[in-house]
């Protein structure tokens, strides 16, 4: 059941980044129609990510310190995810540059915790 929860956890993670930057584009582009659903599926597979990582924490890992540390930074970047999108999509992303450069530093480190590579 783990097995499951974490090829899930990290899918969920791959999808979640992909229909982020296509997203970003569609709405960038002036498809907002197409823009809005993506952020909708998006927003699903944002429960699906929360849901299955919320699992593995208590689960798998007993409440470790360093996921739980994981876990509020895979928090902070859906919230960075979220307001750069309806940011953009509102035509007011000032701070572009500091959002961008928070997201992907987030967006490198997290997965770095997630398969062991920095731990502590």
């Amino acid at each position: 059941m783990e097995t499951m929860f974490s090829h899930l956890h990290s899918s969920a993670w791959a999808i979640t980044v992909l229909l982020f930057i296509i997203a970003f584009f569609l709405i960038k582009g002036g498809k907002a129609k197409a823009g809005k659903i993506l952020h909708m599926i998006l927003r699903l597979f944002f429960v699906i990510m929360l849901v299955s990582g919320i699992y593995l924490l208590f689960a798998l890992w007993g409440f470790a310190a360093m996921y739980a540390v994981k876990g509020l930074l895979a928090i902070a970047l859906i919230g960075l995810m979220e307001v750069i999108l309806t940011r953009t999509k509102k035509g007011t992303l000032n701070n572009a540059g500091v959002l961008w450069g928070a997201f992907i530093i987030i967006l490198i480190i997290v997965p770095l915790m997630g398969f062991r590579v920095i731990s502590f």
